[in-house]
């Protein structure tokens, strides 16, 4: 049969509403032409019908349609002459002049407010602030980062933070507005557009910024888009070193040099890749450790400060330790030189210098002689001993695990042995060689197997190991989420401690902080959120870049650190002291301390039990299973060059030893 033949014919409707599209499409006047038919059409029936239909019309034929008329003219604003046709038609005329005007200004008035509506929606308009902080850029830290700037304390707390990303200004709005706390002393402005643009990133003004932060994507060429935004930047900044301070974030150790160059002498580039695999190996066999960094790194506790140490002038740190009943100095940061964290008891602090401290804030750091606190008695004799070998069991592979393993050849003491379980997928991967000048680490060896497998997971053996990491995989290596797969991991490992009875302390990386309550892991254990934990060290040092070389110390696998360590190395186990007294004896041993984990009913229940700067006076009874959160000293201190500026010559670019911070950054004044 002809397909002709099957085909329906058009209705009548159909045929009618093609030919009105088709006159439509011609030009405007065509529409204003329909426009008025269609009007007249209705108006002059319906105000006829309504002389007609009125008691009180006119008897005769004529009046009636010059009532007629009237009403048609006054409801089309035509005018409401009457008389002969001439008349009637210079009134209808000026009506549909009048009626022109009228529109066109109504739609001129209307399509300028929708261009302006659509423009400010577009998120291109220019801002006009002082003091704010710029973030360019978007990323799983953006979140993080925003909430620690709004809910900074005064006088840290900016008064607006301008962030600019290639996304939809909408929905970042929306992001925010669901995952940032609302704050009454700081505004959000969200500006769409590509950073690495000069014309579009001078929108956001960041001459007038106080700091400009810029974040890297998810996507693979994250860090060359870096590199581009810096270099942006610094065609909108210029040349010169009066610009505000640039904090950017790279995850490729390659890109590092080109970003503090392209960064200029106001710049700090941080690895976001080695920040977190040091925090990793430095979590292990150390649990809670990661609770410590978090709440040392955001704004809602205690933070690090720099307050005047004229009280001191000439005397030694150590006396220092006890001289602040609110607060914990840690380091010295001496006039012209490097920042020393737990510096010699025996250091003098020099006119100038400046104290290290963490308190609540700088109302809080005042001085007063704590030594009446210490009760000598309750110290504890003799400190443990070292820890001694250990074998750890390292679970997946993604671009941060080589970073991993080397920092854990670089920290496990000697005989100690890291076993690497890789999926099949993984090509073989090796361990990364150890540095010049530093120990040979433990041996490693690895083993394909797969993961993904729920009975590979649980024929594990556990018995021979002191600790776990579990690493997910890179986003975009499969078809889920990176959380998903180590979630399951830990289910794994969750059930086999049960068959077992044994409980082996597990660190893990989460990529998303949502998830790390649905993490199913022992007291033990640490959940590290990589993102967030990068984000608030970003905030940090925003505001206030000069504790960018603190931080870079405390992250290192060199130098200072903190640590948690047994409270039977400082006071005898079942003992009352004060804290003044923990950090009299921490102090002997060569370490500043700064909190506790305890671990009975009542400080469990807040926080895991993690407790900072607690007042000198604070008295309690100390257990054998109790924790003093320290900083110590583990290694050889890293080398810095004091004050030497990012991007001006070989000695810039390689001052920070293998700093997760790309540039010393020059000492407070």
């Amino acid at each position: 049969m002809d397909t002709a033949k099957r085909r329906p014919r058009p209705s009548l409707r159909d045929r009618a509403g093609y030919r009105f599209d088709r006159t439509l499409a011609r030009s405007t006047g065509t529409l204003m032409g329909w426009l008025m038919v269609t009007c007249l059409a209705v108006v002059v029936p319906v105000s006829t019908l309504l002389v007609w239909t009125d008691p009180g019309s006119p008897p005769s034929l004529s009046g009636r349609l010059a009532a007629a008329w009237r009403t048609s003219a006054e409801t089309l604003r035509l005018g409401s002459a009457s008389g002969t046709p001439l008349r009637l038609a210079l009134s209808a005329v000026l009506g549909l002049v009048a009626l022109l005007c009228v529109s066109t200004l109504v739609g001129v008035v209307t399509t300028g407010l929708a261009e302006r509506m659509a423009e400010l929606s577009r998120g291109r308009s220019t801002v006009l602030e002082q003091g704010h902080v710029v973030v360019l850029g978007w990323s799983d830290q953006v979140t993080t980062v925003v909430s620690e700037l709004v809910t900074a304390q005064a006088p840290h707390r900016p008064r607006a933070v301008v962030l600019l990303a290639d996304r939809d200004k909408i929905e970042m709005e929306r992001v925010l507005t669901a995952r940032v706390p609302p704050s009454a002393h700081a505004r959000i402005i969200c500006r769409s557009g590509p950073a690495s643009d000069p014309d579009v990133l001078a929108l956001v003004g960041p001459r007038t910024a106080r700091t400009v932060l810029v974040l890297p994507s998810g996507e693979p060429a994250a860090d060359a888009e870096v590199l581009r935004v810096l270099l942006a930047l610094g065609a909108v900044l210029g040349d010169g070193t009066d610009g505000p301070p640039v904090l950017a974030a790279v995850r490729d150790d390659r890109y590092r040099a080109p970003a503090r160059l392209a960064a200029g002498p106001r710049g700090t580039v941080l690895e976001t890749d080695t920040v977190t695999a040091r925090l990793i190996a430095q979590c292990v066999g150390r649990p809670g450790l990661s609770l410590v960094l978090q709440d040392l790194l955001d704004f809602e506790g205690d933070e690090f400060h720099l307050v005047d140490a004229t009280d001191f002038h000439h005397r030694t740190f150590g006396e220092t330790l006890l001289g602040h009943p609110n607060s914990c100095v840690v380091g010295l940061l001496a006039p012209g030189g490097p920042t020393l964290l737990n510096p010699p008891a025996d250091t003098v602090v020099e006119p100038g210098s400046r104290l290290i401290v963490l308190a609540l804030d700088d109302a809080s750091t005042r001085v007063e002689d704590g030594r009446h606190l210490v009760d000598p008695s309750v110290i504890a004799s003799a400190p443990t001993g070292p820890d001694g070998p250990t074998r750890l069991l390292l679970l997946g592979w993604n671009r941060r695990a080589p970073l991993v393993v080397g920092q854990l050849r670089r920290t496990a003491r000697p005989g100690s042995v890291l076993d690497v379980v890789t999926d099949s997928a993984v090509p073989g991967p090796r361990a990364p060689e150890p540095e010049s000048g530093t120990p040979t680490g433990p041996d490693v060896r690895f083993r394909a197997a797969a993961l993904s497998r729920p009975e590979t997971l649980l024929a594990l053996d556990l018995a021979p190991y002191d600790g776990l990491v579990v690493l997910g995989p890179d986003p975009g290596d499969g078809p889920e989420h990176p959380d998903d797969w180590t979630l399951v991991t830990l289910l794994a490992l969750r059930l086999l401690e049960e068959r077992t009875g044994r409980e082996v302390p597990v660190v893990t990386e989460l990529t998303d902080d949502r998830n790390r309550p649905l993490a199913p892991v022992n007291t033990g254990s640490d959940v590290i959120v990589s993102g967030k934990l990068t984000g608030l060290l970003m905030a940090q040092i925003a505001q206030n870049r000069h504790l960018a070389p603190v931080f870079d110390e405390l992250l290192s696998a060199d130098g200072s650190s903190v640590c948690l360590r047994s409270a039977g190395s400082y006071v005898r186990p079942g003992a009352e002291a004060t804290f003044a007294t923990v950090v009299a004896a921490a102090r002997d041993r060569g370490e500043c301390a700064i909190g506790y984990r305890g671990h009975d009913g009542p400080t469990l229940r807040t926080n895991r039990g993690i407790r900072l700067n607690p007042p000198k006076e604070e008295r309690r009874v100390w257990s054998a299973e109790d924790h003093v959160v320290v900083v110590a000293t583990t290694g050889r201190r890293p080398h810095t060059i004091p004050g030497g500026p990012a991007g001006h010559g070989d000695e810039a670019t390689t001052a920070v030893h293998d700093g997760a911070l790309g540039r010393p950054v020059d000492q407070a004044t």
